[in-house]
């Protein structure tokens, strides 16, 4: 079983660009599909984004349509979230999951079996 470990999130404005990472260590991360997913304050937690074992095929929520992007880079055990034309509403913090039983999760969080730890996430107007 794979270890996650997400990093790059902070305090930045509306309007700027962030891109979350999510190493993976224990097993080759090429045997798992990986999506994002963020909780913000009060609210339950949501997808964001998916992606396959592969990294060739990607899902991405309406709300962050067109603005972030998710990628997988299976030579470096690593999953991307970048993170364009942030707005307030994005505040959050950012859970990267992996799926060893489906070649492509979606946005079920019930199809993840490891989580990482979360990285946050303020935008501020």
């Amino acid at each position: 079983q794979v270890q996650l470990v997400e990093s790059g999130g902070g305090l930045v404005q509306a309007g700027d660009s962030l891109r979350l990472s999510c190493a993976a260590s224990g097993r080759t991360f090429s045997s798992y599909a990986a999506g994002w997913f963020r909780q913000a304050p009060g609210k339950e937690r949501e997808f964001v984004a998916a992606i396959d074992r592969s990294g060739g095929s990607t899902y991405v929520a309406d709300s962050v349509k067109g603005r972030f992007a998710i990628t997988k880079d299976n030579a470096k055990n690593t999953v991307y979230l970048q993170m364009n034309s942030l707005k307030p509403e994005d505040t959050a913090v950012y859970y990267c999951a992996a799926s060893s039983s489906a070649y492509f999760a979606g946005t079920s969080s019930t199809l993840y079996d490891v989580w990482g730890q979360g990285t946050h996430l303020t935008v501020s107007s």
